[in-house]
């Protein structure tokens, strides 16, 4: 009997610990979407590419096999030390009334995920081309969402880079750290942030980060793996609601995911090419969609409404994780 009631026990207390992870993400998602991020100086991530840009400055200059050492010892260390303060954080939190320690976990999630940062980026580059100004919406573009060159980008190719920015963002910059959140809590939310920021920093096949950034991409691979098809799959979804193309976002997602460099990337960009109707080109690079029409000024906000949408659903599916896993 002794036995049974503490069984009884553990699992109400697995259930009470499950709900309040999930309002937690509930509230981090409400408050993305009233307040968006803070400036720099308070934003977690912000400091976790100081660090990076720190390492980077001591990093080996001339022995590849150095450097890669080097970088794997940044991306793992990295990702364990912010995982590790993560855990300090958030058993820190639990100890506080609800009150306090629900809200402010959720302040915390909402630093590793940006879904109205997102939209905003874009929507200034969809208002800047469909006002004629090119140049601006070139500035746009790299200032926000990509790291190629744009200055010699054509509108519609504007147009494309904004909408695979933004679908490859819904799962790396939403989905990603909200399903670590869901199955490993702050710090395995707080851990994939660093990673992926260490890639964005680092991940670069130049002959200043082939090998210090090679840990980094690698481990960025890995950890994207589910989020991406799982976007790509969500976005399906979205378009079926929104009776965008489902059908083409399931068929050129099965066809074109595989067309880019990265393992995971081609996933949510090609189910966003195959919803809207579009090709999304990165010239010498790949192309997905292809046979499709080029895009437009306006397909930008389509895909910024999908990605609402997609999002919105996968946040309902991890609160059901959330609230159902042992």
């Amino acid at each position: 009997m002794a036995i049974a009631q503490r069984g009884r026990g553990a699992v109400t207390v697995r259930l009470q610990m499950n709900a309040r992870r999930a309002f937690v993400m509930g509230l981090a998602w409400v408050a993305d979407l009233l307040l968006g991020d803070p400036p720099n100086r308070f934003h977690p991530v912000a400091w976790m590419g100081a660090v990076i840009a720190a390492a980077k400055r001591r990093a080996p200059r001339q022995d590849p096999w150095a450097q890669m050492v080097y970088g794997a010892g940044l991306a793992i260390g990295g990702a364990a030390a912010t995982a590790a303060i993560g855990c300090v954080v958030e058993r820190l939190l639990g100890r506080l009334p609800l009150a306090w320690s629900i809200p402010l976990q959720a302040v915390l999630l909402k630093m590793t995920f940006s879904l109205r940062g997102l939209a905003s980026a874009a929507s200034e580059v969809r208002c800047a081309l469909e006002g004629g100004d090119l140049d601006e919406a070139r500035r746009l573009l790299g200032w926000h969402l990509v790291s190629r060159e744009t200055a010699s980008l054509d509108a519609s190719q504007v147009a494309a880079a904004a909408i695979e920015s933004v679908a490859e963002n819904a799962s790396d910059g939403v989905i990603a750290p909200l399903l670590y959140y869901a199955v490993g809590g702050l710090p395995a939310a707080m851990a994939y942030r660093f990673v992926n920021t260490a890639d964005a920093m680092l991940g670069y096949r130049d002959p200043v980060h082939e090998w210090l950034g090679k840990a980094s991409a690698r481990l960025d691979d890995l950890v994207n793996l589910v989020p991406a098809r799982l976007t790509a799959l969500l976005l399906v979804g979205a378009a079926a609601i929104t009776r965008e193309r489902a059908v083409g976002a399931w068929r050129i997602w099965r066809r074109d995911h595989a067309r880019t460099a990265s393992p995971n990337a081609g996933h949510p960009m090609s189910a966003m090419a195959g919803a809207l109707g579009v090709e999304l080109e990165k010239v010498g690079y790949y192309r997905l969609g292809w046979g499709q029409r080029k895009p437009l000024a306006g397909d930008i906000g389509r895909a910024a409404r999908l990605v609402h949408l997609a999002t919105t659903l996968g946040l309902g599916l991890l609160l059901v994780l959330s609230l159902f896993r042992y």
